[in-house]
């Protein structure tokens, strides 16, 4: 499509309130190094409508970002997840339709109206001329970042015996419950781990991961630092610090984009994934994880591989371009 533009087109990034849908727009947009501006989504109850029936509107937002909307209207928009959708569509049409737009995961309706429609390999397959696929999800972890993390970091945990092995928990989903009993299976196992490689856990939990992180917390007697999500914490948040530094990554299955992240660097990555925390999706996504060797089911033992780092979104990037032929 032809931009009209006079120098560089403006971006915006819709942003909503799930973290895996900004981190997938912000690490795209970060990719196309390009300036653009983040507009914060919030929905009202109209949202939870079929995409189908809502078509291309404003309806299914709140006041606030419904009113927060407005001209210049940008050139391009990168969204992620059904509930942006609309809100792209008629961004569209409000643009007199010159407006591209990148869509990373099924956009629910009206495809035709999306410049790039992005789909992890382990959805469902659908064809379209402006589909790609990807491995895992886009994200912002890049090494110039990794390699900027661990030097704020080495020094303060530096009093901790090697090797480092990272443990990052999620928790509960919609559909599937981090019970008790799995939580403590997953602390054991890990203090094992670190126990037996005489090194240390770098723990952190997610505002998922409730009462339980508390019982995984409990279950470790391994050499230690964590970061508990919430609960008062001013300290700073060590995650991107820990990715870095780690010589290994045990990951909880049950979050897109924290497995994907746990994949950005290069050494070994475990996930924890037992058949009752995990949907079928998540299941397909570890499949082409460990078949590409990026990652290994998460059975206590410590090996060493590399891989390459994991993050498609220098590739959705680089079809935006190609597209915009910029």
């Amino acid at each position: 499509m032809a931009l009209a533009r006079k120098k560089m087109p403006t971006v915006w990034v819709l942003a909503d309130d799930r973290a895996g849908n900004r981190a997938q727009c912000l690490g795209v947009a970060d990719a196309l190094g390009l300036e653009y501006r983040v507009r914060e989504i919030t929905y009202g109850g109209l949202s939870a409508l079929p995409n189908i029936f809502l078509g291309a509107t404003f309806a299914g937002l709140s006041p606030e970002s419904h009113n927060a909307l407005k001209a210049p209207w940008p050139n391009v928009v990168i969204a992620a997840g059904r509930r942006t959708a609309p809100v792209a569509r008629k961004i569209k049409r409000l643009a007199d339709n010159n407006c591209f737009l990148v869509q990373i995961m099924d956009p629910g309706a009206g495809a035709r109206d999306f410049g790039l429609i992005v789909r992890p390999s382990h959805d469902e397959a659908v064809g379209g001329d402006n589909v790609i696929r990807i491995t895992g999800a886009p994200h912002q972890i890049t090494p110039k970042m990794l390699e900027k993390a661990a030097s704020r970091w080495s020094e303060r945990i530096g009093d901790l015996p090697k090797p480092w092995i990272a443990l990052i928990v999620g928790g509960s989903t919609r559909r599937r419950r981090f019970t008790e009993a799995m939580a403590r299976e997953l602390g054991n196992r890990a203090s094992k781990m670190a126990e037996e490689a005489g090194g240390s856990l770098l723990v952190t939990t997610s505002r998922r991961s409730g009462s339980e992180g508390e019982t995984l917390i409990d279950a470790i007697h391994a050499p230690k630092r964590i970061f508990r999500w919430g609960g008062g914490n001013d300290k700073e948040n060590p995650y991107h610090g820990y990715l870095a530094l780690a010589d290994a990554v045990v990951v909880t299955g049950d979050s897109v984009s924290m497995v994907s992240e746990a994949c950005a660097g290069t050494g070994p990555v475990y996930i924890f994934a037992p058949h009752a925390l995990t949907v079928p999706k998540h299941a397909r996504l570890h499949a082409i994880l460990y078949n590409k060797d990026y990652a290994k089911p998460f059975d206590g033992s410590l090996e060493k591989w590399s891989h390459p780092p994991l993050n498609p979104a220098a590739e959705i990037a680089e079809a935006i371009r190609v597209q915009l032929k910029l």
